[in-house]
């Protein structure tokens, strides 16, 4: 009981911080989480204020779903979950409107939902990125409420694809320790939770690993410079517990693998083009073709695998090496990509986008609309009068983290705050009887065909 107590104490005590951080108010959305995109159908969103229930999340937290036009049914839902600090956390506001994700969400028939933990400065994020701590509840009570406002009921009962990044990867992987049998795949990006107890350290509760949860496919990916080769960084304990959460699992012949990024720390580089394609992957061999059917399982016989850290991969039946130490990958194709990315991170893409469509001239103002090419998705468009390039756009496309995207990217994978329009001013005299067309062009520089304007 006294255990209980103090517990219960410690919560009220950080509420009361939480509520005098916001100002002493939580009926209005906090600053910096108070500006964000609209959410008009396709996209839909729920918000929460703080709970002061113990057990509760702590937090306010806004979910936002983005839903594919179509009349089938919704297979299951891809989330693309923040890491900790408040930048992170505000990040999480726009992941859902990413037109990369989206493309792996609608070609599995999925929705794409993005939450937004509204963390204070300098707070406890193990608050929200421990599920247990009222964060999968919560999640949960979206879906509820998000199956309602779309009338998509599937909503509630379909299995979960998760990318986390950092705090979001804790996240992530304690969420497939809790609900194995619910989740395709989980990405954990610089991020793992812990499943056992670490002397001196009382602030991170360790998960049970059931035996379910080794039949998930799971991909650690981080930064060389997070403990690899770098040893002395801010983040360099992150390898330590990625390789001991790693171990853990493949000594019980888990399918968990390894992605080391050779350019980047914590910030997520270009790890979405072997993401994308590998959760694409596992996607098209676990979901269920029946809503409320068990999940499928991958097929042993296609698995490949690597050593850890470095950049050769074999067929798992030639691997030399000890199998309980080498990092798993469903198939062929993705050690490709693999052996790609953990050279350099340029991974290949030998397909075209696809075109443009809805393009449409007004005066001198030329509009489009777009779909990501799903490997790699957009990097800019080119416009062209009576065949010749007129210009581009955006002129300069820009990603401080990596490959120049039209939507940029923000240090959690996110694209920021105000959406870049697929619109461009067309230059000297206005359309006349010109013909209009618009191409994409993909982040590997390939071309789609060109599509012209009504």
């Amino acid at each position: 009981m006294a255990r209980k107590i103090s517990e219960d104490s410690m919560y009220k005590y950080a509420w009361l911080l939480l509520f005098l951080v916001f100002g002493g108010s939580v009926a209005a959305q906090p600053a910096p989480y108070d500006k964000f995109p609209a959410a008009n159908p396709p996209y839909y969103r729920v918000r929460y204020e703080p709970s002061v229930d113990s057990g509760g999340l702590m937090f306010g937290v806004n979910y936002t779903l983005w839903i594919p036009s179509t009349n089938e049914s919704i297979r299951g839902i891809i989330v693309h979950q923040h890491g900790c600090g408040e930048g992170s956390c505000r990040s999480g506001l726009t992941g859902a409107y990413d037109l990369h994700w989206q493309a792996l969400a609608e070609k599995h028939v999925c929705a794409l939902l993005s939450p937004a933990y509204e963390q204070p400065d300098k707070a406890d994020c193990q608050m929200w990125c421990d599920p247990r701590n009222g964060s999968d509840a919560a999640f949960q009570r979206c879906l509820a409420d998000f199956a309602k406002m779309t009338g998509r009921k599937e909503l509630e009962q379909v299995p979960w694809a998760l990318w986390g990044h950092s705090g979001g990867g804790h996240w992530a992987g304690g969420m497939v320790m809790l609900h194995p049998e619910r989740i395709v795949a989980a990405w954990l990006r610089s991020g793992v939770p812990l499943l056992s107890a670490e002397p001196g350290n009382t602030s991170i509760r360790p998960h049970d690993l059931p035996d379910l949860a080794l039949h998930v496919p799971m991909m650690c990916n981080l930064g060389t410079k997070e403990g690899v080769t770098v040893k002395q960084e801010r983040f360099a304990g992150v390898w330590p517990a990625n390789e001991k959460f790693f171990l853990e699992l493949r000594s019980r012949s888990g399918l968990v693998g390894v992605a080391i990024d050779p350019l980047t720390s914590h910030e997520c580089g270009n790890q979405r083009y072997l993401a994308i394609p590998w959760l694409d992957a596992c996607l098209a061999v676990r979901l269920p073709e029946t809503i409320g059917a068990p999940l499928r399982s991958m097929p042993i016989e296609d698995a490949w695998l690597t050593e850890p850290t470095g950049q050769k991969a074999w067929k798992s039946s030639d691997y030399p090496g000890e199998f309980k130490s080498a990092s798993w990958l469903p198939e062929e194709t993705i050690a490709t990509r693999w052996k790609e990315y953990v050279t350099d991170t340029n991974v290949s893409d030998a397909t075209p986008p696809p075109p443009p469509f809805d393009v449409r001239v007004d005066g001198d103002l030329v509009q489009w609309n777009a779909k990501a090419d799903l490997e790699s998705g957009i990097s800019h468009f080119i416009i062209e009068r009576d065949g010749v390039v007129i210009g581009t756009w955006p002129e300069k496309p820009a990603n401080p983290f990596g490959r120049p995207v039209f939507q940029n990217l923000q240090y959690s994978d996110t694209p920021p705050m105000p959406f870049i329009e697929m619109k461009f001013e067309l230059p000297g005299e206005k359309r006349g009887r010109s013909a209009i067309t618009v191409r994409t062009v993909n982040t590997v520089g390939l071309q789609s065909e060109p599509s012209m304007s009504n």
